[in-house]
C-alpha cells in the first residue's frame, strides 16, 4: 500500500509493472502528515492524496518496493508512505494461484501497526484528531458506502446506504493501545452503529524516514 500526492499514482503503477507487478488498483483520498502545511488563508487544508495498492508475490516484492521508492521518491520527507501486509489468503488472481501465502521473514525491528476506522461521514475528523493527541502523526482519509445490523434508513421504501469515511492511520506499534483508545473514544465506538476500528500488522514501511532517524538519536543517547 502506497499514500501519495495526487498525479504520483501512475508513476507508480507503471513502475511497479516493469518490476514485475501484474497491475495496482488506485483509490483516491485526503489527508495530512507532519510535513504539510495544515492552513491556507487559515482555512484547514486537506491535500488529495493517491492510495495504490499492488498485490505481489514475495519473490520480487523487494524488487517492486524498490521501483516504488524511486518512482515516487519516497527516500525524501513529505512524499509519501509505503507499507507491506501480508496476504494470508487470496482468492481472484489464479495466475498467483499456489503462491497466496508465505512465511514473514527478517521484519524490521521497528515496528507498525495500521489503524482501520470506519464511521459514519462527518466522524473521520474526530479519529484524526484524537489519533493525533494519542500520538499518531496524521491519517489518511476515503470515503464509502455501506450498511451495518443497526443500520435500516430508508427513501420512499428503497434502502439507503450510508457514507462513510474510512481512516487509516499507521503507527508505531508501542502507542498502538492508546491511539486506537483515543478513537474509540472520541468515536463512540462503544455504542452500536457508531462504526468499527480494527489494527493490521504492518511488516516493512518506507517513507518515514524522520521517525527512523529520531530513533537512532534515542538509540545513541
Amino acid at each position: 500500500m502506497t499514500i501519495v500526492k495526487k498525479g504520483t499514482a501512475k508513476k507508480i503503477v507503471k513502475a511497479s509493472k516493469e518490476a514485475g507487478a501484474k497491475g495496482a488498483t488506485i483509490i483516491m483520498g485526503t489527508g495530512t502528515g507532519i510535513h504539510e502545511a495544515k492552513m491556507l488563508f487559515f482555512i484547514d487544508v486537506e491535500p488529495e492524496k493517491e492510495i495504490v495498492l499492488t498485490l505481489t508475490v514475495e519473490e520480487i516484492l523487494d524488487k517492486v518496493l524498490d521501483a516504488i521508492i524511486t518512482a515516487s521518491k519516497l527516500n525524501k520527507p513529505g512524499n509519501g508512505i509505503a507499507f507491506v501486509i501480508d496476504v494470508k489468503k487470496l482468492a481472484g488472481c489464479m495466475h498467483m494461484s499456489g503462491k497466496t501465502h508465505r512465511e514473514v521473514t527478517g521484519v524490521d525491528h521497528i515496528k507498525h501497526d495500521l489503524i482501520i476506522t470506519i464511521v459514519n461521514k462527518g466522524n473521520s475528523k474526530n479519529v484524526v484528531e484524537a489519533s493525533k493527541k494519542a500520538g499518531a502523526e496524521g491519517g489518511t482519509l476515503l470515503c464509502g458506502r455501506g450498511t451495518g445490523i443497526h443500520e435500516h434508513a430508508k427513501l420512499f421504501g428503497i434502502t439507503i446506504e450510508p457514507e462513510k469515511e474510512i481512516v487509516l492511520t499507521l503507527i508505531k506499534r508501542e502507542i498502538c493501545e492508546k491511539v486506537l483508545s483515543a478513537i474509540v473514544e472520541a468515536t463512540d465506538l462503544n455504542k452500536p452503529g457508531k462504526g468499527i476500528a480494527f489494527v493490521l500488522e504492518v511488516e516493512r514501511v518506507v517513507g518515514i524516514s524522520h521517525l527512523l532517524d529520531q530513533i537512532t538519536d534515542e538509540a545513541g543517547n
